[in-house]
């Protein structure tokens, strides 16, 4: 299959920002998508905003029951997928509260992780299928100690993974007994890039699967910028305008969404793991490039051993 080939595609997170402008401009390109939506409303709202070959489907991320239900839809039709899209991301920082989903579980893990890794586990199978399959993972850059978001505030580790551990209910995946908004998606997107390592593990470089930062990028209508502003309108547009219009240090949605779409697509990567960051090389100019994770996103033991521990909490939660 080359890249213009028509590939079918399941997409999360494509109802808005960077999903949604991978969205449009892989349909442009005579791709089949299949975006998951939150609710009806957001689902007819995104396919009213898009025209080609593309169907919108119900499942809310923060609840597994949700996504267990729309997986096995997707198993009985059959059809293979060409390509898997775990885009969707869910950050609420500075709130000093945690929020938990259905099945008792912190939104930020429950939404960035293990929903995309249930996901993942039950849809391999169509994956398979494809003569031409690969996975694509939204990361962050945060996920790294070292880097310019990743050492803003605590930063991302998992410890021992004592929050998984103890199951349902935990405040940290840590275990730390202090919630911590902005960790808690600095370590989510922790648990990308060892998902990723471990899925290219399990399917012994089969296909491939790639990790990827986007870059700052502020949307109005989502992830960051949206849940921020809510609780602090005035901070957030005066930093949306130091970032975006002084400092030039953002990435446009339009661009990220490019870019997506081109990882996506691109038939010159390698089979296995690879990550690629969107990095700033000037004021107003990202360039993607192959690059390094973290120590931590590099330790194959803890991406074996988040994995399993996921899947016994998902399959946990999934029995209640």
């Amino acid at each position: 299959m080359t890249s213009d080939a028509p590939r079918r595609l399941l997409l999360t997170g494509g109802s808005s920002g960077i999903g949604f402008e991978a969205a449009r401009d892989l349909i442009a390109r005579g791709h089949e998508l299949t975006i998951l939506c939150r609710n009806k409303a957001r689902a007819e709202q995104t396919l009213n905003a898009l025209s080609g070959k593309v169907q919108t489907l119900v499942c809310d991320l923060a609840d597994l029951w949700a996504v267990e239900r729309i997986t096995a839809e997707l198993l009985v039709s059959g059809k293979p997928l060409d390509g898997l899209v775990l885009n969707a991301g869910l950050q609420y920082a500075g709130d000093p509260r945690p929020r938990w989903n259905h099945q008792g579980i912190e939104l930020t893990v429950a939404v960035n992780h293990l929903a995309h890794q249930c996901i993942a586990m039950r849809l391999l199978p169509l994956l398979r299928r494809s003569s031409s399959p690969r996975l694509v993972i939204t990361a962050s850059e945060v996920h790294n100690p070292g880097s310019g978001g990743g050492r803003v505030g605590r930063p991302a580790a998992l410890g021992d993974l004592a929050g998984l551990r103890a199951g349902a209910g935990f405040l940290m995946l840590d275990g730390s007994a202090r919630f911590d908004a902005d960790k808690a998606y600095k370590d989510s997107k922790l648990c990308n890039v060892l998902m990723a390592r471990e899925l290219a593990r399990q399917l012994d470089g089969a296909l491939p699967v790639i990790g990827w930062s986007p870059g700052l990028v502020i949307t109005p209508g989502g992830g960051f910028f949206r849940e921020n502003r809510r609780r602090n309108p005035i901070g957030m547009a005066a930093f949306g305008f130091a970032a975006r219009d002084l400092l030039r240090i953002t990435e446009t949605s339009e661009s990220a969404g490019r870019l997506l779409a081109h990882l996506v697509t691109d038939n010159t990567v390698e089979p296995g793991f690879s990550y690629t960051r969107n990095r700033l090389v000037r004021r107003g100019v990202h360039q993607p490039e192959l690059a390094e994770t973290s120590e931590e996103a590099s330790d194959m033991h803890k991406a074996t051993e988040l994995w399993c521990l996921s899947q016994a909490l998902i399959d946990r939660s999934l029995k209640v």
